[in-house]
């Protein structure tokens, strides 16, 4: 039997038959054998082969290739990592700029795994009905900065229905992973396109203007206009791995066209003199925010909670 995974709960799969059967199936131990060092060897979004067992359990036996993936550092297992999802068109990263606040340090991070592993990435900044006039004009710089880059930026209100057709017409035909700090919205703004999801929805706390995790497992659905999408779980923290340092800047795509103009072809435009990356930031070339933001995954420097926008 063969299927893609669309749901795991961490110890069983759901996987949709080629018949678009649900079956659940358990993971074969050999996987928790062969060196893998992620907390999930098998993935929603993973194309397997199962076998059934004499007792009818379904087993997963095989895994095939992955065009791409998005992988994250563990939370609680630094050594280890997590794939968030497998075999996907595009990411869709949703940040607000407050209740609760996403930091560029963050946005950045996702950027650039998804950047290495050639997934395309929509920025989408939900909840703009609600931002003051300075959060407004904070909006207003980062669409610039990631326009420009190259990163398609959408404004969206999930409860004011702003640009929800935008999305909707983005993900038709794809599969998208859809990502986020808890309490961005993804949950409102999936049930909003697609109404028969009824994804749980929960409000940020007024203590610490964070989101309550609402998405416990990753899990992917068919979308009626065509096409799946790949809900995933609150990000608190969005940790690099598997990274060489000296290659990271090939990751940033404004630095990537720059990287020839250094002097030093080893360079790691931090410290090297005649660097056309440091040059361009102090032309305002490269937004000071995502320079410092380089600096910081460069120095594995894990402290995304800061807004560094350099203005």
């Amino acid at each position: 039997m063969k299927g893609v995974v669309i749901k795991s709960t961490g110890s069983w799969y759901v996987v949709r038959l080629e018949n678009g059967e649900l079956v659940n199936a358990r993971i074969k131990g050999k996987f928790r054998m062969q060196g893998i060092k992620t907390t999930n060897p098998v993935s929603v979004g993973d194309n397997v082969t199962m076998a059934e067992e004499e007792d009818g359990t379904a087993v997963i036996n095989a895994i095939a290739d992955r065009k791409n993936y998005i992988i994250r550092k563990s939370v609680n297992l630094s050594k280890r990592s997590h794939i968030i999802a497998a075999n996907v068109d595009q990411a869709i990263l949703v940040v607000t700029l407050s209740q609760p606040q996403t930091f560029t340090a963050f946005i950045d991070r996702f950027l650039v795994s998804a950047e290495a592993y050639h997934i395309p990435t929509i920025i989408v900044f939900n909840k703009i009905d609600v931002y003051t006039s300075e959060e407004l004009e904070e909006l207003a710089y980062l669409k610039a900065v990631y326009s420009q880059i190259g990163y398609q930026c959408i404004e969206t209100s999930a409860t004011e229905n702003i640009n929800i057709n935008l999305v909707k017409e983005l993900m038709k035909d794809k599969v998208s992973v859809v990502s986020g700090h808890s309490g961005v919205g993804k949950s409102t703004l999936l049930n909003t396109i697609e109404s028969n999801l009824n994804l749980k929805t929960s409000e940020v706390t007024d203590s610490h203007k964070l989101g309550k995790h609402t998405t416990t497992f990753a899990e992917m659905f068919e979308l009626s206009f065509g096409g799946f999408i790949i809900d995933t779980p609150g990000i608190k923290a969005f940790g690099l791995i598997d990274f060489d340092k000296n290659e990271l800047s090939h990751y940033f795509i404004e630095m990537r066209e720059l990287l020839n103009n250094c002097q030093f072809s080893n360079c790691v435009h931090i410290n090297e003199p005649k660097c056309a990356i440091k040059d361009a930031v102090e032309e305002h070339g490269i937004a000071p925010f995502r320079y410092k933001n380089y600096v910081s995954m460069f120095e594995d420097d894990e402290d995304e909670n800061y807004r560094g926008l350099g203005y």
